[in-house]
């Protein structure tokens, strides 16, 4: 009986953990203003249509 205790709490714990991770994560990616967020996305679109870059989805 004892061993479910402590995987019980160990289960809990893990999940408390989990939480606390995804909750700076988000609070990480809500930290940036739209302006950043918008010039990210422009920069990558740029570098996704050069050609001959791999993944730039043209066929070669």
């Amino acid at each position: 009986m004892r061993l479910w205790k402590i995987l019980g709490v160990a289960g809990f714990l893990g999940v408390a953990a989990t939480g606390v991770v995804i909750a700076r994560a988000e609070r990480r990616r809500r930290a940036y203003t739209p302006e950043e967020i918008r010039l990210r996305l422009h920069e990558r679109a740029a570098e996704a249509q050069e050609p001959g870059r791999p993944g730039s989805g043209g066929m070669s």
